[in-house]
């Protein structure tokens, strides 16, 4: 992090040009579900190519194909979201300051070159949208319709928050943390903050990061600093981070006690239309699990078919990962890849035998807290929380 400020010079993408020049020659993708035709661009700073969801704020979505290079989502091609669009596109490093206050002993603010001499952890752990997916969610429902690749799986390096939080001294009575950052909302909205319980924020493992995948995170990604709360959807992981609050309440702002609300049915799932029914705000995730060396339609030679994929546990670590060429009534077992940590991507592979035909391939996580994906379908009004097992047909030939 040696330079002096890092820019992202995003032009007409944030100003609102009607028809940027990147428009016209770039590729175009189908996402799979109606309506789901997406421009694919290389010109966002410090991104690959990249599926465009909206260029005011950002939402850049991941390449589905790209999950299968690896388990480690690259930094170039990992996904964005932003909820306004006074995002921070430039950061002077020798000025910026992260600030702890609210209920402390000794209020603090502190330099990068501070932060960068704290003490370090470092975990794998996947930041997933809580909105990944909507785009399948049937019926429909509004807000941005994502695909499969509003989620990464990244190597975070930071500052535990408890270390910050036992420098500054937090006060008896304290039990919330709240986080915010440099993007800025219209006038006529609240500013983009959220909170965390006082145990969980001292957990040691939830942390302040500086870097993903061994270098500063892109400015789209959060640069200079981010929240990372390992097992929670990125709702939580509060990007351009610069304000840290201790609070003796419990935090009764909109993003907490009206947005991000889901159903506190099982899997966060009601009837589809049902409006009145008990909530909480969003928190763990779900496991999840996808064939990524295959796509639906895909034609492939009878017999041995090799495959693999990726697959989640959520809050807690991949126990199994389990194949159904018949919609569940019989599950073979995969071998799992090597274990990058309970909080993010675990590769497997499996291999199946597959006569003339088309067939129907599942695909199920569960996880090390009992957690399983199910076929029955989710919804809620929000799009959130999708986790039904994911199938695709092919045909063999």
């Amino acid at each position: 992090m040696a330079e002096v400020s890092r820019r992202a010079v995003l032009g007409g993408l944030v100003a609102g040009a009607a028809v940027p020049a990147w428009a016209q020659q770039a590729s175009r993708t189908t996402l799979g579900f109606a309506n789901g035709e997406r421009l694919i661009d290389s010109g966002f700073p410090e991104k690959g190519p990249m599926i465009v969801q909206r260029t005011r704020a950002p939402l850049l979505e991941t390449p589905f194909e790209v999950f299968d290079r690896g388990i480690f989502t690259p930094n170039d091609q990992f996904y964005v979201r932003w909820h306004y669009q006074d995002i921070p596109l430039e950061v002077n490093t020798r000025s910026f300051r992260l600030t702890l206050g609210g209920a402390v002993a000794r209020p603090l603010s502190l330099s990068l070159a501070e932060l960068l001499k704290m003490p370090r952890v470092e975990l794998a752990a996947v930041n997933q949208c809580s909105g990944n997916s909507r785009g399948f969610v049937s019926p429909r429902v509004a807000g941005a319709q994502w695909g499969h690749g509003a989620m990464g799986n990244a190597r975070w390096l930071g500052v535990p928050l408890r270390h910050l939080l036992d420098l500054a001294g937090v006060k008896p009575g304290a039990v919330a943390v709240r986080f915010a950052g440099l993007d800025q909302p219209p006038s006529d909205a609240p500013a983009f903050v959220k909170s965390l319980a006082i145990d969980h924020a001292r957990d040691g493992e939830v942390m302040v990061a500086f870097a993903m995948n061994g270098t500063a995170l892109p400015m789209l990604n959060g640069f200079p600093l981010r929240l990372v709360v390992p097992g929670w959807y990125s709702t939580y992981w509060v990007k351009a981070l610069d304000r840290i609050e201790v609070l003796t309440a419990p935090d009764d702002g909109f993003w907490m006690s009206t947005a991000y609300k889901v159903p506190t049915a099982p899997y966060g799932s009601v009837a589809p239309g049902l409006a009145d029914f008990p909530t909480v705000p969003i928190s763990r995730m779900v496991p999840r699990s996808f064939i990524t060396n295959l796509r639906a339609g895909a034609r492939v030679p009878a017999g041995s078919l090799a495959l693999r994929g990726i697959a989640f546990g959520g809050a807690s670590a991949v126990q199994t990962v389990e194949l159904s060429m018949d919609r569940g009534a019989r599950w073979l077992p995969a071998t799992l890849g090597p274990d990058q940590g309970r909080y993010g991507f675990r590769g497997w592979q499996a291999e199946l035998m597959v006569p003339p035909g088309v067939h129907d391939l599942s695909v199920r996580c569960t996880a090390a807290d009992g957690q399983v994906q199910r076929f029955e379908p989710v919804w809620n009004p929000g799009g959130y929380m999708l986790s039904t097992i994911e199938t695709i047909s092919v045909t063999a030939a």
